[in-house]
């Protein structure tokens, strides 16, 4: 990975050295301390040539401004002062971020006339550099020859830095968080298998957090046969692992979050056209953003009691694997008609779902999961799909995810949807009609949470290969972690 940036919180002060971010507002003005950076005016001066007004995300830039000892000072425009939100302030983050090039050392000016730009927005924007800054390179021999010797050095002057320093400690640990999930989805699948997954879950224990590693030898005791069933044509084996933060009163009932995990996924004997398969290495996107999430919380010791399921195989064609047509008992003892060995992931979430609410009974589940191209047929990339028995969980979830900009859209679950997975042969089957195929999924989940509240997020369209933004260049996008924090951290601490 690119080495992540430094960051430091200071009080307003001209800048010695390096290069100097400033921001403007929507008609260009410059507040005091951003103008103190440029006492010879060569910026300003800059602005009408560059067409230069302020508006949002939009960029001037001298070299070598007379008068100071900087190599470079940059204009940032922040847009209307009115219109500087949480989200704002990370966004503007990431554009500063993509202007770091070769950078070693750099200030970053929150003055902007009218905005508060105290701790909180200076933690937002060091946030947005963090995420902007993420590469997945690690398998690169040869590194990119501007790429910087050493993590650039950002210190960000704002009107209250201790409170910027307090902020930034929780947000620093839902970045390591939204991090760690993209590192989990971008990695290949020849290195990240089940097993391999299940260790890098075992590694939260570091933070404080208990983590079981269920094999397929206890599973099986368990009855877990449609989870099982998925895993039977690989030669790795199938592992779930149970993550367990204890951060709330002891009386608490957890709230509970599951993630399908499959680390590749072939089709099985239902295979997959050999075009994009390739990016079925991200299939575990759900499983990715479960143990970022729960890497967040432990991180910054949420007052909250949290448990993360995931549910990993891999979906590989031999001669053992489950065939179309074949009948798996699942772990509630319910019977499913396997008619599409590529519908896995409703299979794996099926006994994840039934061994998290049977065991820990939660307040609510969450799950997450990679689930069908359908979704993406009917929200594009940019919302994912939110399924829910339970009318106040999904309107938090809404609300965590406008907050967050990890926007959600309530889809419909209904009896006329859910007799379409009625089988003649078993309980039911794991796929219905041509049509709704997104709602079809999450009928079948819903079939194993029992009267537990229940939300199943399809982020199909959003945790891998989502359209690149201000705050993401990555393939995995780590999407889930800062909305299920938000959830946690808004409604469920304390």
């Amino acid at each position: 990975m690119t080495s992540t940036p430094s960051i430091a919180f200071a009080k307003f002060a001209a800048p010695k050295k390096g290069s100097a971010f400033v921001l403007a507002a929507d008609d260009g003005a410059v507040g005091e301390a951003g103008k103190a950076c440029d006492p010879a005016g060569a910026l300003s001066r800059a602005f009408p040539v560059a067409d230069f007004s302020g508006k949002f995300g939009t960029v001037a830039e001298v070299l070598a401004p007379e008068g100071t000892s900087l190599d470079r000072l940059v204009a940032v425009g922040a847009g209307k002062a009115a219109a500087l939100d949480d989200q704002a302030w990370l966004r503007l983050g990431g554009t500063i971020a993509a202007l770091l090039r070769k950078a070693t050392e750099v200030a970053v000016v929150l003055d902007v006339p009218g905005a508060e730009a105290g701790g909180r927005q200076a933690a937002n924007l060091a946030a947005g550099i963090l995420l902007r800054s993420y590469s997945f390179d690690k398998y690169k021999t040869k590194k990119d020859k501007d790429e910087p010797k050493k993590p650039v050095k950002v210190t960000i002057h704002c009107a209250d830095p201790a409170a910027a320093k307090k902020a930034f400690t929780d947000e620093a640990a839902v970045i390591d968080g939204v991090l760690l999930a993209r590192d989990l989805v971008n990695e290949p699948a020849n290195t990240l298998g089940p097993v391999e997954f299940a260790a890098r879950a075992k590694d939260l224990e570091a933070l404080g957090v208990e983590v079981e590693i269920l094999t397929e030898k206890e599973m099986k005791k368990l009855g877990m046969g449609s989870l099982l069933g998925v895993a039977q044509g690989s030669p790795r084996g199938a592992r779930m692992a149970v993550m367990h933060w204890k951060g709330g009163k002891a009386k608490d009932a957890p709230v509970a979050f599951v993630g399908k995990g499959v680390t590749f996924d072939t089709g099985g004997n239902s295979m997959k056209p050999a075009s994009g398969m390739e990016e079925m290495k991200g299939d575990m996107g759900g499983a990715a953003a479960v143990t970022g999430l729960i890497h967040a919380l432990a991180a910054r010791k949420a007052k909250a009691n949290v448990i993360g399921v995931i549910g990993l195989v891999e979906n590989a064609v031999d001669g053992h694997a489950q065939r179309p047509g074949d009948i798996v008992t699942s772990m509630s003892g319910q019977t499913i008609e396997v008619l599409n060995t590529d519908a896995e992931g409703r299979l794996v979430l099926a006994d994840a779902l039934w061994y998290t609410n049977d065991r820990f009974k939660p307040r609510f589940m969450v799950n997450l999961a990679t689930l069908t191209g359908a979704i993406m047929v009917a929200l594009g990339q940019h919302y994912a799909g939110l399924f829910s028995n339970n009318d106040e969980l999904a309107d938090r979830l809404s609300g965590a995810g406008q907050a967050t900009q990890e926007r959600l859209w309530r889809m419909p679950l209904g009896a006329e949807y859910d007799k379409l997975i009625d089988s003649k042969n078993a309980d039911m089957k794991n796929i219905g009609g041509r049509y709704g195929g997104a709602i079809i999924a999450a009928q079948f989940l819903q079939r194993f949470v029992k009267e537990t509240p229940w939300a199943h997020l399809d982020i199909a369209g959003t945790a891998m290969g989502s359209p690149p933004s201000e705050i993401n260049q990555s393939w995995g996008s780590g999407f889930g972690v800062r909305l299920l924090d938000r959830l946690v951290r808004d409604h469920y601490e304390g």
